[in-house]
């Protein structure tokens, strides 16, 4: 039988400078073995996450941000903050690093289906998000009204600029905004929770998947509630909180739940009063 949380080896096969700050690095196997697949052909589900690193220097939990059913690599995004995203920052293409997963639970896929779909994201909480994006452009008929709202400080610091405006291409509402204006901006200007007036839904038929720093969500939760969106639409990956990634650590408890095993993606009334604690 498979040791699920066994590391397996796979090669960097491309690196790019999203910010001053942040790396996205594209693995794939080493040949030892491939990426598994579930029922539908992908290889993750939105949302999940893996363990990444290498002997010596540890692990850190990133979510996956390629396209689910692209089964020949996989994604993630790594902003510089610690000793084991340091050491990745440090890497070129062609080393070879550890991954474990993908685990957790995904954002409810079947649940959109059919609806109108709202994201929220800001800052590095894009990757999942992303995720969910490329899933829908697969299945583009079966889903509503798509629209991503994305917050960041500067427009340096506005992540995977090529995807967004791919996506653009394939009806997916993108609106961005920045903190502060800066001259050659002509985006939005404000706080993500600005932009909640420039989508028009069906508010009794929408589904809202959203990451990103605490207090940028509990700001949306105060808005998307006033506008008849009940909880149980409303699923939230806590990603950021993780640490250890197997329950060891207590650094992701929320409330009564670890993020990394009972998430990391929640519906909202399971983690309202204790998801930023």
């Amino acid at each position: 039988m498979e040791n699920i949380y066994e590391p397996k080896f796979v090669k960097i096969t491309e690196i790019k400078q999203q910010s001053p700050t942040v790396k996205s690095f594209r693995l794939e196997p080493t040949g030892f073995f491939n990426f598994d697949k579930n029922d539908d052909g992908s290889v993750f589900y939105p949302g999940q996450f893996l363990l990444v690193g290498n002997v010596g220097w540890g692990e850190s939990a990133f979510g996956i941000m390629s396209a689910p059913h692209e089964d020949k690599s996989i994604e993630i995004m790594v902003r510089a903050a610690g000793r084991v995203t340091n050491y990745l920052h440090s890497l070129k293409e062609g080393d070879k690093i550890t991954i474990r997963g993908p685990y957790g639970n995904g954002f409810p896929i079947d649940f959109y289906r059919g609806r109108d779909v709202v994201m929220v994201t800001g800052g590095c909480g894009i990757p999942p998000i992303a995720a969910l994006i490329e899933y829908i452009i697969n299945h583009r008929s079966e889903y509503g009204k798509v629209y991503l709202l994305y917050g960041a400080k500067s427009p340096e610091e506005v992540l995977i600029k090529d995807k967004l405006e791919e996506w653009r291409q394939h009806d997916i509402n993108v609106i961005v905004t920045i903190d502060k204006a800066v001259p050659g901006w002509t985006g939005h200007v404000g706080f993500v929770t600005d932009l909640i007036k420039e989508i028009h839904i069906d508010k009794k038929n929408v589904g809202v998947a959203m990451c990103g720093p605490g207090p940028m969500m509990n700001a949306i939760e105060k808005i998307i509630r006033p506008l008849g969106i009940a909880d149980r639409n409303i699923f939230v990956n806590m990603e950021r909180k993780m640490q250890c990634g197997v329950g060891k650590c207590q650094h992701c408890t929320c409330g009564d739940k670890y993020v990394c095993m009972d998430g990391p993606v929640f519906n909202f009334d399971e983690i309202d009063k204790a998801w930023d604690q």
